[in-house]
C-alpha cells in the first residue's frame, strides 16, 4: 500500500472516531436531559429514536421502573377485559373489525352475558372491568347506561372502563353520570398527514383530540395512545405523539407495535418493531411518571415473551381476557392475536406466577391513577 493510501485510511479511520465520539456524547446528552427535565424538544426526540440502542433501552428502562416503583411499588394491576362488540361503523384502514371487513364473523354480547362476564371476573378476584368494542351504533346511551348502572348496582366497589371509541360530548356524560370511570381513546398518531394516511377522510385527528379533552373535563381518567410501526410513520410521527401525551397529560398510555391483519388494506405491511415499542414504553414513563402503562396484548402476539419485556421497562397493568371463550377468535383488530393461556383471565394463576417471577405482584385491586 503505499504513502497516498495509507494517509486515506489514517484520515477516514480519525474522521470516523470524531463521528463515532459525537454520536456518543449527543446520545448522552439527549438521555441525561430527558432524565432530568422529564422531555425533550421535537428534534431532540426524532434524534433519540434514529439513534438509539440496546443500551438506550437499558438505561431508560432503568429509570422508568425507579418511577414505576416511586408511585406504585412492585404492584402490576390486573383489568378484566370484555370485548362485548366487534361491529364498528369506521373502516381504519388498520383495523380487522372495520366495517367494510366481510369475512368477519359479527357477534354482540347480551347484556345478561356481559354481567356473566363480571361475574367470572369478580369471583377471580377483578375489581376493574374493561368495556371494549367497536363504534357499534346498537348500543347506544341507553343501552350502554343500563348496562353501566347494572355492574355497578351488582359490584359498586369495581371500576368500569369504557373504550368505544369517539361519541358526543352528551353521550359521554350520560355514561359518566351512569358510573364509568375511566375512558380509553388512542390517539393513534398525533400528525394530521400521518393520521389522514390511517383513516378514512370521514375521520379526523381534530375531532379525536377534541374527545379526549371533552373525556377530561368530564372528570373520566382518560387514556391515549398510539400504534409503533403503524404504515407510513416516520419518528418525527412518534415525536409528535410524545409531545401531545405531555401536553394532554392522561392517566393512562396504550402502546403496542402495528400488527397487520388480513382483511385490510395494510395486509401486507410490515408488523412495529418491539424493540421500539420497548424504548417508547419507558420514555413515557419517564415524561409521565403516574400514567398507568399497560403491556399491551399487542406486545404479547408480537413475541412470546412481549408482555413480560413490557413490565421490564416501565409498564405497571395487564388486561386478561374475560370475554366468551367462543368469542374471542372473533375480535380480531390483528392476526394470531393471543387469547388463552396467560392471557385468559380463566389463567389468572399463569399470569400471577409470570410476573412474580418478575418481582412483581399482581393487584387485585381498582388501580386508580394517583
Amino acid at each position: 500500500m503505499n504513502d497516498i493510501a495509507k494517509a486515506t485510511r489514517r484520515r477516514r479511520r480519525i474522521l470516523w472516531n470524531r463521528i463515532f465520539s459525537y454520536r456518543i456524547r449527543r446520545y448522552f446528552v439527549l438521555v441525561q436531559k430527558l432524565i432530568r427535565e422529564g422531555m425533550l424538544k421535537k428534534e431532540e426526540y426524532i434524534e433519540l429514536l434514529d439513534t438509539y440502542t440496546e443500551d438506550t433501552i437499558n438505561q431508560l428502562s432503568e429509570i422508568a421502573v425507579q418511577y414505576r416503583k416511586r408511585y406504585y411499588g412492585n404492584k402490576v394491576y390486573t383489568r378484566g377485559l370484555i370485548e362485548f362488540t366487534n361491529y364498528c361503523k369506521n373502516n381504519c384502514f388498520y383495523c380487522g373489525i372495520r366495517g367494510k371487513n366481510r369475512n368477519i364473523i359479527r357477534y354482540r354480547l347480551t347484556k345478561e352475558e356481559i354481567l356473566e362476564c363480571c361475574k367470572s371476573g369478580y369471583e377471580l378476584g377483578f375489581r376493574t372491568f374493561v368495556l371494549q368494542g367497536g363504534e357499534d351504533i346498537y348500543f347506544n346511551d341507553e343501552k350502554l347506561c343500563d348496562i353501566i348502572k347494572s355492574i355497578k348496582q351488582r359490584y359498586p366497589d369495581c371500576a368500569i372502563t369504557l373504550s368505544v371509541g369517539e361519541r358526543s360530548y352528551e353521550s359521554y356524560k350520560a355514561l359518566k353520570e351512569a358510573g364509568a370511570d375511566r375512558y380509553l381513546l388512542r390517539h393513534e398518531t398525533a400528525m394530521e398527514s400521518h393520521y389522514c394516511k390511517l383513516h378514512p377522510r370521514e375521520m379526523s385527528l381534530e375531532n379525536r383530540k377534541h374527545c379526549l379533552y371533552q373525556l377530561k373535563e368530564l372528570g373520566y381518567q382518560v387514556g391515549a395512545g398510539f400504534m409503533v410501526g403503524s404504515p407510513h410513520q416516520t419518528n418525527e410521527c412518534l415525536a409528535e405523539d410524545l409531545i401531545f401525551l405531555k401536553e394532554l397529560e392522561p392517566d393512562m398510555v396504550g402502546i403496542g407495535p402495528f400488527l397487520p391483519h388480513h382483511d385490510t388494506p395494510f395486509a401486507k405491511e410490515e408488523k412495529g418493531s418491539v424493540s421500539k415499542t420497548l424504548l417508547l414504553l419507558a420514555v413515557v414513563r419517564i415524561i409521565l411518571p403516574k400514567v398507568l402503562l399497560p403491556a399491551t396484548t399487542a406486545l404479547g402476539t408480537a413475541e412470546g415473551d412481549g408482555r413480560e419485556k413490557g413490565l421490564a421497562v416501565g409498564a405497571n397493568v395487564v388486561m386478561p381476557n374475560l370475554s366468551p371463550l367462543s368469542k374471542r377468535e372473533q375480535y380480531a383488530l390483528y392476526d394470531n392475536k393471543i387469547h388463552q393461556n396467560a392471557e385468559a383471565a380463566e389463567n389468572i394463576k399463569v399470569l400471577e406466577r409470570k410476573v412474580k417471577e418478575l418481582g412483581y405482584g399482581l393487584a387485585y385491586e381498582r388501580g386508580d391513577a394517583v
